[in-house]
């Protein structure tokens, strides 16, 4: 139960969108890890945290605990300043206030005495304050702070791009997710907060406010959520193929049952969608969770948000719930060790979509949903830069980032790996991407983190190729690469153009008459004999990315559009 700290709360005006303001360092997510903080690892998490909705404000105590692998003089933990800390012990030891300072939003601890490596310690940080408000959740992070329809409160957070500093003490880095967090929420009476994993217990305080009590294993800690409202819980369990049963749960709010139950519906199906073509649910031990929220979405681990409207897509089901489901796989299971690899995450989740409309509909449905993503490359920035990168510098074009394109081009990258290397091969690769092991069970795989270098390695293991060549391209260079042709008398000759002349002996087929045949490309060029007056179509299936003027044209014209005064 949370010690409130009156005096670390303030009854001022509730803060606008995008305030109170945050410093450089909390608005980042992730980058190089700072030498104090390599030599660190959090093991687990303890975080009480009670909110205030009516003067949106919060207030915390959370307990760190880590093993050095180094010896420790500073202990640097991300933490927005406008959240600051009251009282810090190490091993239940009080520190004096001249022992913590937090100028930019990183708070530095300084320990009574050197902590050797090896050493097993915690750290407890009690906290309170007003948390930036969101101006665009998911997409820019913070505390939503929201009505229902009868004027009860409805909140939510969502952190992704700045990190879990926000809201909670943390190293805002991906790979310091700990093994387990404990999570107790309180709220206000008539108020519920489903969050992280599995439910422990719900304590009613003696003035009916309630503490939700949660546990999470290898929680991402962007993942971690608060979500409080007025809730209506749905339920019910999935008998999954490798004989497990899952819990399935729905927070809705009030009145909106019918519409919360066509949701529910698509729980199982999508489930079993994932779980036959890529692998066992990560999380089955502690359920399959969704909470509907106040902003569209976001992947947070077995409490996925949820803010679509209930409304289905033109193939049939609803793509948000599909997409954010996805990443329990590609970002909860496996996560990027640095955000350089962020396409991991949301390339894999995008292609997703197309392979279940294939798998509802059918080959028609899949070429259909990959086609229409295709005209979203923009190709303005490589997709992986090699060098250790923020969330912010990833995710945003303006500051020379993939941008977007680690979902479309990422999606049809692993597109036209699969072509290339065939289901068998391509399905096995993400197995062990996604679990470290080809043979995934319930139980004998554990959340992991990887890299695209790891990746590389994994297509060539699987694969027995070097497939270099063809990540060299995708993920290494911003331009596609462009197939050129030439004809001269009966002769068709095809080459591969690419950045900087890199190899890329890519076959492609080529539909003669009605007739198709795959050429080999090998060198990255290959020839034809097409009879005089024969019908050509180059790639007629769209199996591989790749350069189009087309696509280009319309881009340009659409971007002279919008320049208009």
């Amino acid at each position: 139960m949370i010690a409130i700290l009156p005096m670390l709360l303030t009854l001022a005006a509730a803060p606008e969108a995008g305030e109170p303001e945050i410093t450089a360092q909390t608005a980042r997510s992730g980058g190089a890890v700072t030498p104090d903080q390599a030599k660190l690892t959090l093991d687990t998490v303890d975080l009480s945290i009670e909110v205030f909705p009516a003067r949106e404000q919060i207030s915390g105590v959370v307990t760190l605990n880590f093993v050095a692998k180094g010896a420790v003089d500073r202990i640097p933990i991300d933490l927005d300043k406008n959240l600051p800390a009251s009282a810090i012990s190490i091993d239940g030891r009080a520190l004096p206030a001249s022992a913590w300072a937090n100028p930019d939003g990183r708070l530095t601890i300084t320990p009574p005495r050197r902590i050797p490596a090896g050493a097993r310690f915690s750290v407890r940080i009690a906290y309170a304050g007003t948390p930036r408000v969101a101006v665009r959740a998911p997409w820019d992070g913070g505390f939503v702070w929201s009505k229902t329809k009868d004027g009860q409160p409805w909140i939510a957070t969502a952190v992704q791009g700045e990190g879990c500093d926000l809201f909670w003490p943390c190293i805002d880095s991906p790979t310091f997710e700990p093994s387990r967090m404990d999570l107790h929420i309180t709220v206000p009476k008539g108020l519920k907060a489903p969050s992280n994993g599995v439910l422990k217990s719900v304590d009613t305080l003696p003035d009916g406010r309630t503490t939700w009590n949660w546990s999470a294993r290898n929680p991402n800690t962007y993942a971690i959520a608060l979500n409080i409202a007025p809730y209506e819980e749905m339920k019910g369990s999935y008998k999954s193929r490798f004989g497990n049963t899952i819990p399935m749960y729905y927070w809705y709010l009030p009145g909106e049952a019918e519409q919360a139950k066509g949701l529910f519906a698509e729980f199982a199906p999508t489930l079993d969608f994932f779980e036959s073509t890529i692998g066992p649910f990560p999380f089955g031990d502690e359920k399959l969770g969704v909470v509907e929220t106040p902003h569209l979405g976001m992947e947070h681990q077995t409490i996925n948000a949820y803010g679509n409207g209930y409304k289905k897509a033109p193939e049939g089901f609803d793509w948000l719930f599909q997409h954010e489901f996805s990443h329990e796989w590609f970002a909860n299971q496996l996560t990027a060790a640095d955000w350089d690899d962020f396409w991991l995450h949301e390339g894999y989740g995008a292609y997703m979509q197309p392979l279940y409309g294939k798998w509802r509909e059918g080959d028609a449905r899949y070429v259909a949903m990959l086609l229409k993503s295709r005209e979203t490359i923009l190709n303005k920035a490589p997709l992986v830069s090699g060098q250790p990168r923020a969330e912010e510098d990833v995710y945003d074009a303006d500051k020379n980032g993939p941008g977007g394109d680690i979902y479309v081009k990422g999606s049809w990258m692993l597109h036209t790996l699969r072509g290339l290397v065939g289901d068998p091969a391509f399905f096995e690769i993400t197995r062990r991407a996604v679990y470290g092991r080809p043979d995934p069970r319930p139980g004998n795989f554990r959340p992991r983190f990887s890299s695209s270098k790891e990746y590389r390695q994994i297509v060539n293991q699987v694969t027995g190729a070097d497939y270099s060549w063809f990540f060299d391209v995708y993920l290494d260079e911003a331009a596609l690469p462009d197939l050129v042709e030439t004809r001269q008398g009966n002769r068709l000759t095809l080459q591969w153009k690419t950045p900087r002349n890199k190899p890329f002996p890519m076959p492609v087929e080529v539909e003669v008459d009605g007739k198709v045949s795959r050429l080999a490309m090998t060198g990255g060029r290959d020839t034809l004999t097409v009879p005089e007056g024969a019908h050509v179509v180059i790639d007629p299936m769209a199996r591989v990315l790749r350069r189009s003027e087309a696509i280009e044209a319309v881009q340009a014209q659409a971007a002279r559009a919008k320049a208009r005064p």
